[in-house]
């Protein structure tokens, strides 16, 4: 019977090197570049390209619609504008000003969609210093899938011996974008 490729193990139970992985190509797509083990880059690596050539795939597969959004009006101290109301039963309270304003974003289509959806189950979620989101999908929809258009599949990451490491000798390499 023929033996079908397999994952390396990694010396880990599934859960944990699942996580594992998905720690190590999240570092990469918001870094650039890691440096780990030599069996752990090679796991890495085709996660990663397979996950730029599903973005590079999908890269143009919107629209822009125009979306009505509704917020609280702010005053130039960037605080939020009340008027006082009187209600049904004359009783006064002060009552946040809104706004409706317009704004063009981008729908994504089903395909896009599914794609983004894959690209979060290999991913983790980021968040920045400030303790924003960072959007990873998009990072890749946008930056780094037109960096790679005129490429042939596979080939967008590079795989750097770096020698030995000093504790217990594994063999290091440096994973990084090209």
């Amino acid at each position: 019977m023929r033996k079908l490729a397999t994952n390396r193990k990694l010396g880990r139970t599934t859960d944990i090197r699942m996580a594992m992985l998905k720690t190590l190509t999240t570092d990469l797509i918001l870094h650039g570049k890691i440096e780990t083990t030599e069996a752990r880059a090679k796991e890495v690596k085709s996660i990663a390209d397979s996950l730029i050539a599903l973005a590079i795939k999908e890269k143009d597969n919107f629209e822009t619609v125009e979306v009505k959004i509704v917020k609280a009006k702010l005053d130039s101290k960037g605080n939020k504008e009340t008027e006082l109301v009187k209600s049904k039963n004359d009783k006064e309270y002060l009552k946040v000003v809104k706004e409706e304003t317009t704004e063009k974003r981008q729908k994504d289509m089903p395909s896009r969609l599914n794609a983004r959806r894959k690209m979060m189950r290999k991913l983790n979620k980021v968040k920045d210093s400030k303790g924003n989101n960072i959007d990873l999908p998009s990072k890749l929809f946008n930056e780094i899938a037109p960096k790679y258009v005129g490429k042939n599949v596979g080939g967008y990451t590079r795989i750097v011996k770096a020698g030995p490491r000093r504790g217990d000798g594994a063999e290091v390499a440096i994973l990084q974008l090209i």
